[in-house]
């Protein structure tokens, strides 16, 4: 007897749409990271690779210039929003 895969939550395929796509990541301190998105867990934690930290701009006018972090682990707890991010910030 064959047992028919279980469907995965529509939560879980929209993650597994994520895969390797940038996403734009908002923290709770104001913080803006942009990244590969690789994987999660079940505390919500995101790992994100080739990823660069923005702050905020102080001054409207004022061009953020991006900290390299690499590889980063994202604290669930600490994320406000994800999405998918369409900009090209490689220069």
């Amino acid at each position: 007897m064959t047992m028919a895969p279980e469907k995965s939550p529509d939560g879980r395929e929209r993650l597994r749409g994520w895969l390797n796509q940038s996403l734009r990541v908002r923290m709770t301190d104001g913080r803006t990271l942009i990244g590969l998105f690789l994987c999660t867990d079940k505390d919500q934690n995101v790992i994100l690779g080739s990823c660069e930290e923005y702050l905020t701009a102080t001054d409207a006018g004022q061009k953020e210039e991006p900290r390299v972090l690499g590889l980063a682990m994202v604290p669930g707890q600490h994320i406000v929003s994800i999405e998918i991010d369409k900009m090209d910030h490689k220069q």
